[in-house]
């Protein structure tokens, strides 16, 4: 064994001798090379890193230059409340803990990103995040559940991005604030909608986390627009007949079994092939739709809202992205990691890993292992403990002893310093800054307005195309408000040209569903109508160039069905309107329900009139035990032959199948009077399919009006836009102002003038009542008879100007302009209505003016002040 060992060593020792050799010889090569070779050596070491640097260089954060910025410059903060400038001895304290917090999280997790605790508000105030939220119930039942919140938030603000999408930011505005100016990135739209639904019951957390690209910079062109998903129909399976005892058994299948199976193998191929062809497209598609690859992926800083199951019926958690206001799931891949999340109670740290984006996130805020709190005041109850764990809490002196120490080191968060949250009905209203939103999504874009800011009242449009680069229309679907003709929704096929109105109902004529190619008649189109708004009963109208079809339901005769065909118009020498020259009817088609109080054989389900051929078709309706039912043809003839004899009814005029044939109905008598029937029904469809055709043209009219005229409804609370409403409202004010003047001059001391000429406080004698009363009534009618010389002379002032007038018009006449024309006729318009004003005013005034006299005579008499009048007059 020492042999072996002694003989392993001197191998290593050669081993090792011969390396050394090797590594000198190396050596001494590199020193013996040419002084050119170990400078391209050189070069290309620091070409390398040049290139490395440059490649380096264009990994670069830019942001968008069209987004609108948002900065504190661009906040007037000089109107804002104390609580926004200053903080209180208690948040002060709070901020104090935070810092503490963040200290020990910084010692115990190097490796995390510091915490978002406190950043500085509009006014430059270090804030906390859980006091920035106010929660608020808005005042809107539109706005109490969660998802009408988020597509309100949505819609109302203006994406701006985050100064470094690495970090977050620096400054988080007031929601107060961000309303104010509608901007706001992502951390406010998340602190404004947690603030709202919260207010409306929701166990709702902002969260801090991070993002993909598309979220961030709220890109929705990978996505598909919600408005064009379809629901899923629900298919009924239908219930199997179970075959009966005594059924009749279906004839033998001749066919080949082998050339079924074989065509059934091709039928298969074809299917795989066209399903291998779907699947490479589909492929392609995907390829082209791929997005490229972020080098930021994973680290771009994205906020948005956790809402628990549990409170308001919630089933399961899910997030809300408050940009685009939609929901996802909690294992979607488009939130890549979760920092920390807090509500207007606590602060939360996420302890666990994301290294599975958020799929494998337990949201369970009581477990302290999973996610760290800040204070020991929350509303989250902790995990319940084992019985393992329970059984060395047994004392009760420990209990209470444990229950004090948790009590002592708990701290209640501080009420939100943002003052309440209020939207004005008009914000509401309005919704999108400036009254329009542009959302770009998958192959559609989606246009919003406020109401009443289209004067067709148009509040939506969402644009199919059928290319990804939007190019190429597919459909146009419009969606409409406050109406007068209450049209809701315009769709429109750009391929194949069909159109097709939504209406609500209200309309004069009943409308429903209006589609249609053209606006002009006796082309094909479809109308539906609110058949309980009609006195026929009409459901559907089915019309074109040689048909007219209609359903109907619910009418006294049991009509359920009437088809009409038409031959060609005659043509006529003079024109002629499709009213005056209705289209010839070759045949009319009706159909009945069954009516239970008519034997079967005797209640008709269809009859047609084949006018052309003159002849009537009948068949009634089957009963229950019988596999066919009655049939009866009328040969309809003129009731005078060419000579003027009167036709007398002859049984080859009525053809009949009657399963059980009867007496009665075999006599001519019978035959004859339901001939005859059967022709003033005729007659009567006739007429009916006339007013149908007639009826087509007034909605077709009325149509075209609407869209001319696309008047809107305006409510009358709605005093802003009513202009009727705010006539009213102005008179009465003017009235009320009227009347306020009138008890303001009746309230004026008419005697104050001149009792401040005699002493105060002395008793007036007879002789200085009546000389106080005599110079009140001479004043009174000195001022009445100034103001009749004042309208006199106005009056006079505007006659003379305009004769004046036109006097310099009979000189000028001949070489005046028709504007100059223009501007004569209008000043002698209004210089004439003056004129009559001046003078009704004066005539006026002559009429009041001496009842106005006798009244302040009499005011005198009674005036307390003037008792020795009283005396006098006694």
């Amino acid at each position: 064994m020492e042999v072996l060992r002694e003989k392993v060593e001197e191998e290593e020792e050669a081993e090792r001798e011969e390396a050394a050799e090797r590594a000198e010889w190396v050596r001494m090569e590199k020193m013996m090379r040419p002084v050119e070779v170990r400078k391209e050596e050189t070069t290309l070491k620091q070409e390398t890193l040049r290139d490395l640097e440059k490649k380096l260089s264009e990994i670069q954060i830019t942001v968008s230059a069209e987004l609108p910025a948002f900065t504190k410059d661009t906040i007037d903060i000089s109107k804002l409340p104390v609580s926004y400038k200053t903080n209180t001895p208690k948040e002060e304290h709070l901020l104090q803990v935070a810092d503490n917090f963040s200290r020990q999280y910084s010692h115990l997790c190097p490796d995390r990103v510091p915490l978002f605790l406190h950043p500085l508000n509009e006014c430059e105030v270090p804030k906390f995040v859980s006091t920035t939220l106010r929660p608020t119930l808005m005042p809107y039942p539109e706005l109490y559940n969660w998802d009408s919140c988020a597509q309100f938030v949505s819609d109302f603000l203006t994406m701006v991005p985050l100064p470094d999408p690495l970090k977050p930011p620096s400054h988080m505005y007031s929601s107060t604030t961000v309303l104010k100016y509608q901007k706001g990135n992502c951390f406010d739209f998340s602190t404004l909608l947690c603030s709202m639904l919260i207010g409306s019951g929701y166990d709702a957390y902002c969260v801090n986390g991070y993002g993909s690209l598309d979220l961030c910079h709220m890109d929705l062109t990978r996505e598909v627009c919600p408005l064009t998903v379809k629901p899923k129909e629900t298919i009924k399976e239908e219930e199997k007949v179970l075959p009966k005892k005594y059924t009749i058994k279906p004839p033998r299948d001749l066919c080949s079994r082998f050339e079924q199976e074989q065509e059934v193998k091709k039928q298969q191929e074809i299917r795989a092939q066209e399903q291998k062809r779907l699947r490479e497209e589909e492929e392609r598609l995907m390829e082209a739709e791929k997005a490229k690859p972020d080098a930021l992926h994973g680290l771009r800083v994205h906020s948005w809202v956790l809402v628990l199951s549990g409170k308001r019926e919630v089933p399961e958690n899910f997030f809300i992205d408050p940009f685009t206001g939609h929901s996802y799931s909690t294992q979607d891949e488009h939130f890549l990691g979760i920092e920390s999340l807090w509500n207007h109670k606590n602060y939360w740290i996420n302890m666990q890993d994301c290294w599975n984006c958020c799929k494998d996130l337990i949201f369970d805020l009581g477990d302290p292992v999973r996610w760290e709190y800040m204070l020991l005041g929350t509303d989250k109850s902790q995990l319940s403990l084992t019985e393992e764990d329970d059984s060395g809490i047994n004392d009760e002196d420990d209990v209470e002893n444990l229950g004090k120490e948790d009590e002592d080191k708990s701290f209640d968060m501080p009420h939100s310093w943002v003052e309440q949250i209020e939207i004005s009905p008009e914000a509401f209203e309005t919704r999108c800054p400036n009254g329009k939103k542009v959302i770009q999504y998958k192959r559609a874009k989606l246009e919003k307005w406020a109401p009443y800011l289209n004067s067709n009242g148009l509040v939506s449009r969402l644009t199919t195309y059928k290319d990804l680069e939007c190019t190429n229309i597919l459909e146009i679907k419009e969606w409409y408000q406050n109406r007068e003709d209450m049209l809701e929704l315009k769709h429109m096929n750009k391929t194949t040209d069909l159109k097709t109105d939504y209406f609500k109902p209200g309309h004069p004529q009943a409308l429903r569903v209006h589609s249609y190619k053209s606006m002009q008649p006796e082309m094909d189109r479809v109308i539906e109508f609110y058949e309980t708004a009609r006195v026929d009963g009409l459901i559907k109208r089915e019309e074109t160039p040689r048909t007219m079809t209609e359903y109907y339901q619910g009418r006294p005769d049991f009509l359920s069905y009437r088809h009409a065909n038409f031959g060609p118009r005659v043509k006529k020498l003079t024109l002629s309107s499709a009213e005056s020259n209705p289209r010839p009817i070759v045949k009319i088609t009706e159909q009945f329900f069954r009516n239970p109080a008519k034997p079967a054989e005797e209640d008709v389900a269809e009859r047609v009139f084949l006018v052309a051929e003159e002849r009537i078709q009948l068949r009634y309706h089957c009963r229950e035990d019988h596999i066919t039912a009655s049939k009866r043809e009328f040969l309809r003839r003129t009731e005078v032959d060419n000579k003027g004899n009167k036709i007398i009814m002859t049984p080859d005029m009525c053809i009949s199948f009657e399963v059980e044939p009867m007496e009665h109905t075999k006599k001519l008598l019978y035959q004859y009077e339901a001939m005859m029937h059967l022709k003033r029904e005729e007659k009567l469809s006739r007429h009916q399919v006339w007013e149908s055709e007639l009826e087509v043209l007034e909605i077709l009219k009325l149509r075209e009006e609407e869209e001319a005229a696309h008047t809107l409804t305006i409510s009358i609370y709605d005093t802003k836009r009513n202009e009727k409403s705010k006539e009213y409202r102005e008179a009465m004010e003017r009235v009320m102002h009227e009347e306020h003047l009138r008890q303001v001059e009746t309230q004026l001391d008419y005697l104050a003038p001149f009792l401040a000429q005699l002493p105060p406080g002395e008793k007036l004698t007879r002789w200085q009542a009546v000389r106080l009363k005599d110079e009140c009534l001479s004043d009174f009618k000195q001022r009445l008879i100034n103001k009749a010389n004042l309208i006199q002379a106005r009056f006079e002032k505007e006659t003379q100007e305009l004769q004046k007038k036109q006097q310099w018009y009979q000189e000028n006449q001949v070489t005046l302009t028709p504007e100059d024309e223009d501007l004569y006729l209008s000043y002698c318009s209004q210089a004439m209505f003056r004129i009559r004003i001046l003078e009704q005013r004066l005539n006026r005034h002559k009429e009041l003016a001496p009842l106005k006299y006798l009244a302040l005579e009499e005011k005198l008499y009674k005036d307390p002040r003037l008792g020795e009048l009283q005396k006098i007059f006694a």
